[in-house]
């Protein structure tokens, strides 16, 4: 598949985040990490660094290598060749409990004997603290995350996201050197997993705790982290802040992985491309000639649709969104695109009627054609 060049290297993050955060956290560096289980290569070649105070996420479909590469760096899996250091040390034969790393799971994995406040307090007890300096510890943390009234309730007093906010507070507890966070709100419904990761967010920020995240759920790591990396097949696909991985992604498949894009059929000419009976210039062709099919990709907002009496469209479904109503837009019997439109003008556009979809001058990616296809 072909598609242009990235914009500019974002392999690191384009603001000084030890500098706006403060020195606190840890820098952490994948260095060519390469892992094989039979003939399967969960990492292939992984090389990303994370900043002193970063979040950085990494995001795609199951089998990529997320995973595998969040538990390297827990000490809970090996590599065949590669280094993971933290600030500058080589954490290659680092035990798990020796590497000062703090991990929230997806299963809360509390211990259900113990109360909210001895949870929080456990890892402190491991480090040999006194009592009195972790129970004011565990007790600031409970505070922290605002369940300072639930601290002597058992995980099965507690609700999920209750639980998931000890889990959280008790990998904070031992002030670690990066936090690491496994698919932590998956388990949890909508309104509770908005509410957690805006307060996961706000912790992370203010303690300035170097996080890596791990989330199949492409909404949570465009709202959370500082830069998002997409995996596929054990290698980063890209890794950019969310704005520029939404607006400029580098590849097709980051294209279509990331947020909703339309594959449209194209035909390339001088300069640019013809889609929808139009031209659109410049848009990089990497070398294709004059004349070859191709297809573009157009995120919906970069679509327009107005009503005409014999349109290139009709219009199938509306999904108000506020203040952007989702069109879905029939082009023929195996082509439906999607086109955000303004609600207040998509309210004068009624299911059935005739339109024509055209494309903004906005930023358009080329991809090999795969025959007829809808949105992906």
């Amino acid at each position: 598949m072909t598609i242009p060049a990235t914009s500019r290297d974002t392999t690191t993050p384009t603001t000084d985040i030890a500098t706006a955060r403060g020195a606190g956290g840890a820098l952490v560096e994948f260095r060519d990490l390469r892992r094989s289980f039979g003939t399967t290569r969960a990492l292939d070649g992984l090389t990303l660094t994370l900043q002193p105070g970063e979040m950085v996420a990494l995001l795609g479909p199951s089998g990529c290598g997320k995973t595998t590469a969040l538990r390297v760096l827990a000490g809970m899996e090996t590599v065949d060749s590669g280094q993971v250091l933290v600030d500058g040390g080589d954490l290659r034969g680092v035990p798990t409990r020796r590497r000062d790393m703090g991990m929230v799971f997806q299963n809360y994995s509390l211990f259900p004997n113990m109360t909210a406040l001895d949870n929080v307090a456990f890892g402190l007890r491991v480090r040999g603290r006194n009592n009195a300096a972790r129970r004011a510890r565990a007790g600031e943390l409970l505070d922290m995350v605002g369940l300072a009234e639930r601290a002597t309730r058992y995980p099965h007093q507690l609700s999920g996201g209750q639980q998931q906010r000890v889990a959280l507070a008790r990998a904070l507890a031992i002030e670690p050197r990066v936090l690491l966070l496994d698919e932590p709100l998956s388990a949890l419904d909508a309104k509770v997993r908005l509410q957690l990761r805006e307060q996961i967010r706000t912790l992370q920020t203010r303690l300035g705790t170097t996080t890596l995240f791990v989330t199949h759920d492409q909404e949570e790591a465009l709202s959370m982290a500082d830069r998002v990396g997409v995996m596929r097949g054990g290698r980063l696909e890209q890794i950019a802040t969310p704005g520029e991985l939404y607006a400029r992604p580098s590849t097709a498949f980051v294209a279509e992985f990331v947020g909703t894009m339309n594959r449209l059929p194209a035909e390339v000419v001088p300069g640019g491309i013809r889609v929808l009976g139009q031209v659109i210039t410049p848009v990089d062709v990497a070398g294709r000639s004059v004349g070859a099919a191709v297809d573009a990709l157009i995120r919906p907002e970069g679509l327009t649709a107005e009503p005409v009496e014999h349109g290139s469209g009709i219009v199938a479904h509306k999904t108000f969104l506020g203040g952007t109503t989702r069109l879905s837009v029939l082009l023929s019997e195996e082509l439906t695109v999607q086109v955000d439109s303004p609600s207040v003008h998509a309210a004068r556009l009624t299911i059935g009627e005739s339109v024509d979809i055209t494309a903004r001058d906005t930023q358009v990616l080329v991809a090999d054609p795969t025959g007829p296809s809808t949105t992906r």
